[in-house]
C-alpha cells in the first residue's frame, strides 16, 4: 500500500472537497485522507442513515457536511474537487472552481490516478453495459486473474485503491456518461462501447454532445471493441487499426469477432457454439462477443472463456428470474431504465407478458417500446409519476389495457390476477424509467419487486396447502 498511497504524502496540509455521501464518495474521502490531504465530504441530504456514516467518517478524521450546498466563497479553497457519478457536471460550483484553476474530477479518476499501472478494461454505452462487464469479469476469472468489477457495477472504483491494488492484474471498469465527463486522464487499455441510443438527455442536452462525451473514452483507448450491430455506432466510427467490430448479424474479417454456422468466431479463430451461452435474447448475444473479444485482446485463452460462458447465467436486475407462482414466472428487468433497455427487456421474454412500467421518466424515443408493448403484453400496470404520461403514449397508438396503479405494493399482487385472467405467463418489471421517484437506484426498486413477489409466492403456496 505505501507505494500506492506515496504520491500526495508530501504534501500533507493540500485539502479536498468530495461531494456526494455515497459509495464513491465515501470511499474517494477514504484515498484522500489516506494520501495526506484533509478532507470535507458534503451532500445536499440528511437521514439517519447519512448521520450514522458521518460518525464514522469523523473517527478517521473526515468532517462530513449534510444539508449542505458547498460554495467556493469562503476564504479556505479547497485544492481539489472530486463529485460523485450522480452529482451534475454542469452545477455553478463546478463551473466556479474551473475559473478558479481549481481541480474537479470524478471519483473514478480519482482511482485511475493511482491505478493507471494496471490495465483497464473501460465499458460504456448506452445499454448493455452491466451485463459485458459482469461477462467480462467472469471471463478474467475463470483465467485466474483478480480482475473486479467496478463503477456502476461490484466495488466503486477508490474501493480497490483501498483494497490491496498491489494485487490486482485488471480493472473491470463499467463507466457511465457521468464519470466519463468528470475523468479526462482515464485511458482504458481496451475500450468496449456496447450500444448508443437516446438517454440522459436532460443532462447531456443533445445526442451530439452525449456522442462526444462517450467517444472520448474510446479515443483514449490502446485498443476499441465498438457493437458493429448498432446503426449509430455503424455510421460514426471510422474503422482503424486499432478497432475491432462485434456482429450477431453479418460476417466480419479477422479483425473481429461474430457468429457463423452456430460458432462464435473471434480474430479468426473458432471459440464456442453460441448455444452454450444460457442467456436469452440476441442482445445478449451482442453482449458476450462484445466481451470475448476482450477476453482475446487480453490474451486469455478459449477455455477459460468457454468455461465462463456456460456457467453465466446474467446478472441481478437484468432479465433475472426471480420465482414462479402459479404457473407464471416474476421476472426483474429493473436496470431498463430507458425506452431502448425495456424494448429489449420485452423482445428477449417468451409469451404473452403482464408488463409493470413507469418511474421517473426520461426523454428518449418511445415508438419502438410502445409497439412492442402492443404485440407481447396482456396488460401494463403503471407506477410512479410516468403514469400519467405513459398512459397518454399507449392510448395515442390505441393501447387501453393499462391501469394506473401507483406503487408496486399494488401491482404485485394485481399482476397475478391478471395473468391468471389473460392467461400470460410472465410479470415482467421493465419499467422504461429511472427509479428516483419511489426508489433510492434501480436496484432498491429491483430488491423492492423481488420481496414482493417472494412474499406473493409463499402466501400463494400457504393457500394452496404446499
Amino acid at each position: 500500500m505505501q507505494s500506492t498511497f506515496s504520491t500526495f504524502r508530501a504534501n500533507p496540509t493540500k485539502t479536498a472537497e468530495v461531494i456526494g455521501v455515497g459509495r464513491s464518495g465515501i470511499a474517494a474521502a477514504r484515498v484522500l485522507s489516506k494520501t495526506g490531504y484533509q478532507v470535507v465530504l458534503s451532500d445536499s441530504n440528511d437521514s439517519p442513515n447519512l448521520q450514522k456514516q458521518s460518525q464514522e467518517l469523523a473517527q478517521e478524521g473526515i468532517e462530513v457536511r449534510l444539508n449542505y450546498i458547498p460554495t467556493l466563497d469562503d476564504e479556505q479553497k479547497p485544492d481539489l474537487i472530486v463529485v460523485s457519478p450522480g452529482v451534475p457536471w454542469d452545477i455553478p460550483l463546478i463551473g466556479q472552481a474551473q475559473k478558479k484553476q481549481i481541480e474537479v474530477i470524478g471519483e473514478i479518476e480519482l482511482a485511475y490516478r493511482h491505478l493507471a499501472h494496471i490495465p483497464w478494461v473501460g465499458v460504456t454505452g448506452t445499454n448493455g453495459k452491466t451485463t459485458t462487464t459482469a461477462l467480462i469479469e467472469a471471463i478474467f476469472r475463470s483465467f485466474g486473474l483478480n480482475a473486479p468489477a467496478c463503477g456502476n457495477i461490484g466495488y466503486a472504483a477508490c474501493e480497490l485503491v483501498l483494497n490491496q491494488p498491489e494485487q490486482l492484474d485488471w480493472v473491470i471498469a463499467e463507466i457511465s456518461s457521468y464519470q466519463i465527463e468528470s475523468s479526462s486522464k482515464l485511458s482504458p487499455t481496451i475500450g468496449v462501447w456496447t450500444t448508443f441510443t437516446p438517454d440522459h438527455l436532460n443532462r447531456h442536452k443533445t445526442m451530439e454532445n452525449y456522442f462526444k462525451i462517450k467517444s472520448s473514452l474510446l479515443d483514449r483507448s490502446k485498443h476499441k471493441v465498438f457493437n458493429g450491430d448498432d446503426p449509430y455506432l455503424l455510421s460514426k466510427i471510422n474503422s482503424s487499426e486499432d478497432i475491432h467490430w462485434t456482429s450477431t448479424k453479418r460476417l466480419l474479417d479477422d479483425s473481429g469477432v461474430y457468429i457463423e454456422n452456430n460458432w462464435i468466431r473471434s480474430f479468426g479463430e473458432l471459440i464456442m457454439p453460441i448455444n452454450q451461452f444460457k442467456m436469452p435474447g440476441n442482445h445478449n448475444w451482442q453482449n458476450l462477443l462484445l466481451a470475448v473479444a476482450v477476453a482475446r485482446l487480453a490474451n486469455i485463452d478459449k477455455e477459460a472463456i468457454i468455461d465462463a460462458m456456460s456457467n453465466f447465467t446474467g446478472v441481478i436486475h437484468r432479465l433475472e428470474k426471480i420465482c414462479t407462482i402459479s404457473g407464471v414466472d416474476y421476472i426483474n428487468d429493473s436496470k431498463a431504465t430507458n425506452y431502448d433497455a425495456a424494448q429489449v427487456g420485452l423482445e428477449a421474454v417468451e409469451g404473452s407478458v403482464i408488463l409493470i412500467a413507469g418511474g421517473q421518466a426520461k426523454e428518449g424515443d418511445d415508438k419502438a417500446w410502445l409497439e412492442i408493448i402492443k404485440a407481447k403484453t396482456a396488460a401494463v400496470l403503471l407506477i410512479g409519476q410516468a403514469s400519467e404520461l405513459f398512459a397518454r403514449r399507449l392510448e395515442d397508438v390505441g393501447y387501453l389495457n393499462y391501469e394506473k396503479i401507483d406503487n408496486m405494493e399494488k401491482a404485485i399482487p394485481r399482476s397475478l390476477e391478471l395473468a391468471k385472467a389473460t392467461k400470460a405467463g410472465i410479470v415482467l418489471l421493465s419499467p422504461a424509467c429511472a427509479s428516483f421517484d419511489q426508489y433510492s437506484s434501480f436496484e432498491h426498486r429491483g430488491e423492492h419487486f423481488r420481496h414482493l413477489s417472494q412474499k406473493l409466492a409463499m402466501s400463494n403456496d400457504i393457500l394452496k396447502g404446499e
